[in-house]
């Protein structure tokens, strides 16, 4: 069984385009092109499913037609309009060149040197100039730039972001300090 922590959001499945199958897919990341994967992820009945990639062609710099094997007409293709797209970390790891989005540490957890430990990440924002962390503290969202200025380590394995922020860009009560 493939667990949420094993997978990262590299897009969307909007709707089907033509009636052999095909998906108009909206990605983030083409991982899924970089590392020549064979299959992809989606929830379907509330559990993670993976589905092997019979082809895909580009469209523009962030949309591609793909068709997954079993899904041969239309009706098929209409069970993923608007479903997400998950990719194994496993596999984007093996990529060693290649660059991580910031979608990929969507679940990583992050520490801050002076404030400890603040939450996980639940989201990013990448729809400013600045892309930002979205962090779940204490029944709160933080909004944490996602620069990498701030970042002081990484561990993957962890699954673990830790940061020096400056003084005051938290907003949380300065006395919490560790």
């Amino acid at each position: 069984m493939i667990r949420k922590e094993e997978v990262y959001r590299i897009g969307l499945f909007n709707k089907p385009h033509g009636i052999h199958g095909e998906l108009q897919f909206t990605f983030t990341d083409d991982v899924f092109d970089r590392v020549g994967a064979e299959y992809i992820v989606c929830p379907m009945d509330g559990i993670l499913v993976p589905f092997f990639i019979e082809e895909y062609r580009f469209r523009s710099d962030n949309t591609a037609l793909m068709k997954l094997e079993g899904v041969d007409n239309a009706e098929r293709a209409r069970m993923f309009t608007n479903t997400e797209v998950y990719f194994p970390l496993k596999l984007a790891e093996q990529d060693e060149d290649a660059e991580l989005t910031w979608q990929y540490f969507i679940g990583f957890r992050v520490e801050e040197s002076r404030h400890g430990p603040l939450g996980s990440i639940t989201d990013v924002d990448t729809t400013t100039i600045n892309t930002l962390f979205i962090v779940e503290h204490d029944g709160e969202e933080l909004l944490i730039p996602a620069q990498e200025e701030f970042i002081t380590g990484i561990d993957k394995e962890r699954r673990l972001i830790t940061m020096q922020l400056p003084d005051g860009l938290l907003g949380i009560d300065e006395t919490e300090e560790v």
